[in-house]
């Protein structure tokens, strides 16, 4: 679409390039993480979980920046790095200090919730290496000079991992926008990421620094609030019902303070219960706004990503050039997908995603 004008596809090596944490999610199944003997083994990560839909989802050329702590751990997530398809050659590999003391690998325990019951979710991923990650470490010039990038990926939880990491961001970011590249970025406010580095203060002040720099800014029904600091008459941080009204405020405020903004993003999520929500998304570009299909009464497996994959549905609209409109609802649809399947990433496939963008029902396909 006008509003964003992409680099060719020729010239460049990747289409999406992720930067941000990886985790190993450890996750109880039915039980809750503090009952449980067993847990299964995912990655995931906010930034990531994106570049992966575009690639196993949309088949695009997906690559992925963060750093490992090179001992087996860090080759357990290798390994399942690997198996999602995403390129990880542009990967930091630090060494083991033999304890952890240093770095690390981080890890995220997730429980789903269901009914009543909230998904609840502990991280214990301090010092870990992509927290380690400092300006100078990544070549960025032969990223996206050299190789050449479509677009470039990152948000807010990468930011509040430690006092590098938004410097290593912001320095990525100056880089992209000198070779073309355009710039998204997930707000992805979680309050347990700052409390102890100054709260939503240091929250707002972070993520206003690097808005300067973003094309395409997503988020949700609290990040433009909460993260960004916005302040609209008769919309507040919990919105709670799906009023589209109050998400055009925030982001006509939003625009009129980032004129940088040329697409925003955001889902829209009522969560009756922790296993039933009604979903949407809501989008702008040149003046104009696009609301996806409402998927009332949507049943949800498991709904950690489904957020990011609505970010890689909406941005595989771009790249695809497809309309406002269209892209909105790729993502949307996609996010509504991933939210039935276990695990932070998509399982869906594109033409799943397609089939529930016209309506297609639940029929079992023979």
């Amino acid at each position: 679409m006008a509003a964003l004008k992409l680099r060719p596809a020729e010239e460049c090596k990747y289409d999406i390039l992720s930067l941000g944490e990886v985790m190993l999610r450890l996750d109880p199944g039915n039980e809750r993480i503090w009952t449980t003997r067993t847990f299964k083994v995912w990655e995931g990560g906010g930034e990531y979980n994106v570049a992966r839909g575009l690639r196993r989802c949309f088949g695009l050329r997906a690559a992925l920046v963060t750093g490992i702590v090179d001992n087996q751990v860090g080759k357990l997530l290798e390994d399942l790095l690997l198996q999602g398809g995403v390129d990880i050659s542009n990967v930091k590999w630090m060494k083991f200090d033999g304890i952890g003391r240093k770095c690390r690998v981080g890890l995220n325990f997730t429980e789903r919730g269901f009914g009543v019951r909230a998904a609840l979710g502990c991280s214990d991923r301090g010092l870990s290496a992509a927290s380690q990650l400092k300006k100078g470490d990544i070549d960025w010039e032969r990223i996206f000079g050299k190789e050449g990038v479509r677009w470039f990926h990152t948000g807010g939880i990468y930011a509040g991992l430690s006092e590098t990491t938004r410097d290593v961001i912001i320095e990525a970011v100056q880089v992209a926008k000198k070779y073309g590249t355009i710039v998204s970025y997930d707000l992805n406010f979680r309050p347990s990421l700052w409390q102890d580095i100054g709260g939503t203060e240091k929250c707002q002040e972070v993520n206003r620094e690097i808005a300067k720099y973003v094309d395409v800014m997503i988020g949700n029904e609290e990040d433009f609030t909460a993260a960004l600091g916005f302040k609209v008459e008769g919309v507040d941080e919990h919105l709670g019902e799906l009023d589209p009204a109050n998400f055009k405020k925030m982001i006509e405020t939003a625009v009129k303070q980032y004129p940088n903004f040329k697409v925003v993003g955001t889902t829209l999520r009522n969560a009756k219960t922790a296993s039933i929500n009604d979903w949407s998304a809501i989008a702008y570009a040149e003046g104009k706004f696009a609301q996806a299909k409402m998927y009332e009464n949507l049943e949800i497996w498991d709904r950690v990503g489904g957020g990011d994959s609505f970010a890689s549905g909406f941005i595989y609209g771009f790249l695809a050039g497809k309309t406002l409109e269209d892209a909105v609802n790729y993502g949307a649809a996609h996010g509504a997908l991933a939210m039935t399947t276990p695990g932070d990433t998509t399982m869906a496939t594109k033409s799943e995603v397609e089939k529930v963008m016209k309506g297609g029902g639940a029929r079992v396909a023979r």
